[in-house]
């Protein structure tokens, strides 16, 4: 859940000398609020820039994050329509209900809080029928790759909440509330854990991936030897708030025995996740490349039926979340001179010895 602070909306009409309109609206997330505001844009008298057709509106969104800066989390190219928000009815203001005139060509663009896990709006929605998208993301993937773990014992962090009791923003805490001992018994224990969570903190942004990824990454530095091998999952609806400093991160844990997972969840645009997947063009920060590729981006809504309650192939998807990880395990230890352990001696069972034949 990723609730906007603060939406900067320019519109861009490219005449020169003229500025453009910038708008800013201030929302502070209540937490019990299910009231909702519309608001519809209109441009008028925009320059033409295709020889024939229409002309071809340009709307940025930005959002606030915490250290003051702002960040695009929205672009509309050739449209300009409305959106849902929970302000109660824009304070009341302008015209009648809020709406206004909007240009009929332009088509529409929604933008649904995923917040309250009490509304059914949420990608955290509380069902008692049936798994949420986080949930059902979270046990599917998690039955694949949790074989790989020997004790089945996870850490699970959250990120972007507000914790009690004095109830500050935490991009990086423990699923089940326990500081000195985030782990939590295989795929069941995360999902409890998880569950137990949504009760108890109260989601709030920004979203930030960095502070989880360097988490993983101390744990991988203190273990180079290839002794150990750390996988990062990472369950999102697409909104990130902090993309320099997590490609920073990725660059950094490229040099360490450790790989991110990273699925996305709901209907939301994730080409931030694929760029930081980094198949097309490999990661970079502050003018370094990653040393390897480390992150494997997978949508979770192509595995989904219709109905979004079931996966249509476990096969198919157990194979894209693992398509990547053996590559990336093995260039990491070749990269490092790392060679396999001797295979261990035949098992004898007690008072048996093995008898050897010479011919």
């Amino acid at each position: 859940m990723e609730p906007f602070i603060v939406f900067l909306i320019s519109f861009h009409r490219g005449i020169p000398g003229k500025k453009c309109g910038t708008i800013i609206l201030t929302a502070e997330e209540l937490s019990n609020c299910r009231d909702s505001g519309t608001m519809q844009f209109c441009a008028n008298k925009l320059d033409k820039k295709d020889f024939f057709g229409k002309s071809d509106p340009f709307m940025v969104f930005y959002r606030s994050n915490e250290d003051g800066t702002c960040c695009i989390c929205h672009v509309n190219h050739d449209f300009i329509g409305d959106f849902t928000t929970s302000y109660r009815e824009l304070a009341r203001g302008q015209s009648q209900f809020n709406v206004y005139e909007v240009i009929p060509a332009f088509s529409p663009f929604t933008c649904v809080s995923r917040g309250n896990p009490s509304q059914s709006t949420s990608l955290h929605y509380m069902n008692p029928y049936q798994l949420n998208a986080y949930a059902m993301a979270l046990k599917a993937v998690g039955e694949i790759i949790q074989d790989y773990d020997s004790d089945k014992m996870f850490p699970a962090l959250g990120f972007g909440a507000k914790l009690p009791p004095d109830w500050r923003v935490s991009h990086e805490f423990p699923l089940n509330g326990n500081i000195e001992n985030p782990y939590c018994n295989g795929i069941e224990g995360i999902l409890e854990a998880y569950h137990q969570s949504l009760k108890t903190v109260q989601l709030y942004g920004p979203t930030n991936f960095a502070p989880v990824v360097n988490h993983v990454a101390r744990y991988a530095a203190a273990v180079q030897d290839g002794s150990q091998y750390f996988v990062l999952l990472i369950i999102t609806d697409g909104v990130i708030s902090d993309m320099a400093q997590t490609k920073e991160a990725i660059v950094n844990g490229a040099k360490l025995p450790m790989s991110i997972i990273i699925v996305g969840v709901g209907q939301a645009e994730f080409d931030a996740m694929v760029e930081l997947d980094g198949d097309d063009i490999r990661i970079s920060s502050r003018g370094k490349l990653a040393e390897r590729d480390i992150v494997q981006f997978v949508p979770f809504r192509d595995y989904m039926d219709r109905t979004g309650n079931h996966v249509l192939s476990m096969a198919r998807l157990a194979k894209d979340v693992l398509a990547e990880i053996p590559d990336q395990f093995i260039s990491y230890m070749k990269s490092r001179g790392i060679k396999p352990n001797p295979a261990p001696p035949p098992y004898t069972p007690p008072g048996h010895t093995h008898h050897h034949t010479q011919i």
